[in-house]
C-alpha cells in the first residue's frame, strides 16, 4: 500500500478532531468514523494480501475490532485502533523506503546507453534499446560492455562478474564478448551481435525475475503469534458473551485483544535491527529479510569478490641472480604507469608498498594481451608474457605470470593471484558459531582454484565451473534439503539468479553488479565479507527482541482481555489500556541487544 503515510495522517487527524468536539456529537462521530474507515480499509487490504499469500495475518483482529466497535457505537475505541494500525504500516513503509534510498547509488551501474560509432567516424551516445544488431560501438577503459558483440581489433576484459575468473582475459579480433563484462584495457570497438532484449545481461535479468517469482515468502514473527492468539481471543470473546449475556463485554475483549504490540512493537524492533545493520555496512531491504536472516542454517558463497579480493594482486616476485631488486621493480612500475591494465595497477600497488620512487617512461608501446615496452631513462624495459619456460630461479605457480625484461634480459618474474580476503576464514567460523550448519562454495572459476580456496577457508563442499543455471539448481536443492534459511552470497551478474531464488540473497554491493544488488535481499555496502556475519548477528538480536516485546505485550493484553470479559473495563477503557501496553512493548523493543560475539 503506497498511501501508508497519508492513511496515518488521516487517522491521527480524525482522532484529534473527534476528541476536540463534544463527545457523542455528530461532529465527533463523523471524525471518528472517518479514521475508523481508513483503519478498516488498511486491515481489509492486509487480510486480502495475506490470504493471497497463504498466510494468516495479525491484522485480522484489528479488522474485527474496528468493525464491532463501529457497529456498537464505540467510536473512540475504533479510531484509536485505526491509528495504531496505520502507525504500524507507516513504520514498515519507512524502513523499506530507507533501505531503498541507501541502495540508489548501487543501482546506477547497469549500462543503459552505448557509444555508437557513426559511418563518418563520429561517436554519439544512444540508449541500448535503440542500438541495432550489427552496430559498431565503442567501449572505453573501465566501462561495462553494454551489448554482446565481436571485438574489432583486440582488448582485455574483466569477466569475473560473469564467469568468476578473476584474471583479465585477452580477446583478439573476431572473438565474442558478453554484455556485463568490464573493459580492463584501452578503448575497444565492438560489432554488436545481440540486441538489448537478447543480450547476456538481459537474459540473466529474466532468469532473476523467474527465480523471484518462484520464491515462497517467509512466515513473519507477528503472523506466528497471530496463528495462536486470534483463535484464543475470539473464543474468549464468545465465552464472555455467552456467560454474561452482555455483547459489550465481548466487544471489549476484542478491543483489548487487538494485537497492537504485534503491529507496532515488532516493526520497531525490526527497524531498529535494520538501522543498526546499515550502520555496520549491511543494508537489509525489509523486515521479512531480517527475520529470515536470523534463522540462517545454510550459506552458499561465491568465490571471486566474496571470499577473495576479486582482482589480481602481486603475490610473489622472483629476481634473477645478481639483479638489483629495487631498481628492477622500479623500472617495471615506472613503465606500467602508462597502462590502464589491471595488472599494471597491481604492479603499481606493489611498488607503493615497497615505497619505490618512480619516473616517467617514454616511447611506450602496448601490445594488448602480450606486454608493454618503452624507455625508462636510458634503459629499454618490457613487462609482459614470458617466451618459453620459466627459468630455474623463478619456480612460480601463480594464476598469472609476468616477466620483467631490462635491455632484452629477463631480470624478474612476477606472480599474480586473486588473494583470499583476510577476514574470510574468520567470518566462516563466526557464522558457524551463530548457528549455520552448512557452508558451500559455489563458483564459476576453475575447479583447481576453487578447491584450493575452499580448503583454505574451510567450506563443507565446493562446486566449481558453475553457470548461472547451475548455481540456481544448487540453491533450489539446498532449499529443499534445509530446515531453516538458505543464504546465497555473491557479487557478479552470474550470481543474481541464485540470490533471487535463495531464502535470503546477499550481494557484495561495494564492487558487485547491479543485477546482483537488485536481486538481493541484503546488500553489503562495504567491501568486506565480515559484514555478513555482523548482519546475521544483528538480525538474531532484533528478532529475539521482537519476540520478547511481542510476548510482553500479548501477556499484558491477555490480562486486559480477562478484565474486559468480566465487565471490569469497557471497549474505550480497553483501547486506552492497550495504548499503555503498546508503550511497554515498544520501550522493550528499543532496548539495545547485547552482542553474543565480539566484532
Amino acid at each position: 500500500m503506497r498511501n501508508d503515510y497519508l492513511f496515518l495522517l488521516i487517522t491521527v487527524a480524525s482522532l484529534g478532531a473527534g476528541l476536540l468536539q463534544p463527545q457523542s456529537s455528530l461532529g465527533s462521530v463523523i471524525a471518528y468514523a472517518c479514521g475508523a474507515s481508513v483503519g478498516f480499509v488498511i486491515s481489509l487490504a492486509l487480510l486480502i494480501r495475506a490470504i493471497r499469500l497463504g498466510e494468516f495475518g495479525s491484522d485480522v483482529l484489528a479488522l474485527i475490532a474496528i468493525f464491532v466497535t463501529a457497529l456498537t457505537g464505540e467510536w473512540i475505541a475504533s479510531s484509536v485502533i485505526s491509528v495504531m494500525l496505520a502507525t504500524g504500516r507507516a513504520l514498515e513503509r519507512w524502513a523499506e523506503g530507507r533501505a531503498r534510498t541507501q541502495l540508489e547509488s548501487l543501482l546506477k551501474r547497469a549500462p543503459n546507453s552505448a557509444h555508437l560509432v557513426q559511418s563518418d567516424g563520429s561517436v554519439i551516445d544512444a540508449p541500448i534499446g535503440k542500438v541495432a544488431l550489427g552496430s559498431r560501438i565503442m567501449v572505453r577503459s573501465g566501462e561495462v560492455v553494454p551489448l554482446d558483440g565481436f571485438v574489432i581489433g583486440q582488448g582485455t576484459f574483466d569477466e569475473s562478474a560473469l564467469t568468476g575468473e578473476p584474471i583479465p582475459q585477452f580477446r583478439v579480433a573476431g572473438e565474442e564478448v558478453a554484455s556485463g563484462v568490464v573493459n580492463a584495457g584501452g578503448s575497444v570497438e565492438i560489432n554488436t551481435s545481440k540486441t538489448s532484449e537478447t543480450s547476456t545481461y538481459s537474459s540473466l535479468v529474466r532468469l532473476v525475475e523467474q527465480a523471484q517469482a518462484s520464491t515462497a515468502s517467509g512466515v513473519r514473527v507477528a503472523n506466528k503469534w497471530a496463528v495462536r492468539f486470534v483463535p484464543f481471543a475470539l473464543l474468549l470473546a464468545a465465552a464472555s458473551w455467552l456467560l454474561t449475556g452482555d455483547y459489550s463485554n465481548a466487544v471489549a475483549v476484542i478491543v483489548a485483544a487487538t494485537p497492537c504490540p504485534l503491529i507496532l512493537a515488532v516493526p520497531v524492533a525490526i527497524i531498529s535491527g535494520m538501522s543498526k545493520a546499515a550502520a555496520k555496512g549491511a543494508i537489509i531491504k525489509g523486515g521479512a529479510a531480517l527475520e529470515q536472516l536470523a534463522r540462517a542454517k545454510t550459506v552458499l558463497l561465491d568465490k571471486t569478490g566474496t571470499l577473495t579480493q576479486g582482482g589480481p594482486e602481486v603475490s610473489s616476485v622472483a629476481f634473477a641472480p645478481g639483479a638489483d631488486q629495487s631498481k628492477v621493480f622500479m623500472l617495471a612500475a615506472s613503465l606500467e604507469q602508462s597502462s590502464p591494465h589491471v595488472v599494471a595497477k597491481s604492479i603499481l600497488a606493489e611498488a607503493a608498498r615497497r615505497k619505490l620512487s618512480l619516473t616517467l617512461a617514454t616511447n611506450v608501446k602496448e601490445n594488448h594481451g602480450v606486454g608493454l615496452e618503452g624507455k625508462v631513462g636510458e634503459q629499454h624495459v618490457r613487462v609482459g608474457q614470458i617466451s618459453g619456460s620459466l627459468p630455474k630461479w623463478a619456480p612460480l605457480e601463480n594464476a598469472l605470470i609476468v616477466g620483467i625484461e631490462i635491455d632484452g634480459l629477463l631480470q624478474a618474474v612476477i606472480g599474480l593471484d586473486d588473494p583470499l580476503r583476510d577476514e574470510a576464514k574468520g567470518t566462516l567460523l563466526t557464522l558457524r558459531k551463530l548457528g549455520v550448519d552448512k557452508i558451500l562454495m559455489v563458483s564459476g572459476d576453475r575447479k583447481s582454484t576453487a578447491d584450493q580456496v575452499g580448503a583454505e577457508v574451510g567450506v563443507d563442499q565446493v562446486f566449481a565451473e558453475c553457470t548461472p543455471e547451475r548455481k540456481l539448481e544448487i540453491v533450489h536443492a539446498e532449499m529443499l534439503a534445509t530446515k531453516g534459511t538458505v543464504i546465497a552470497v555473491g557479487d557478479g551478474i552470474n550470481d543474481a539468479p541464485a540470490l533471487a531464488a535463495a531464502t535470503v540473497g546477499v550481494a557484495m554491493g561495494a564492487r558487485g553488479a547491479t543485477a546482483a544488488s537488485e536481486a538481493a535481499d541484503v546488500v553489503i555496502i562495504e567491501d568486506s565479507i565480515k559484514h555478513l556475519a555482523t548482519a546475521v548477528l544483528i538480525s538474531q538480536g532484533a528478532r529475539n527482541r521482537a519476540l520478547q516485546a511481542a510476548g510482553i505485550g500479548m501477556s499484558l493484553a491477555v490480562a486486559a482481555m480477562l478484565l474486559a470479559a468480566t465487565g471490569i473495563m469497557n471497549a474505550t477503557v480497553a483501547a486506552v489500556t492497550q495504548e499503555f501496553i503498546d508503550m511497554a512493548a515498544i520501550l522493550w523493543a528499543l532496548v539495545p541487544v547485547a552482542s553474543k560475539l565480539k566484532n
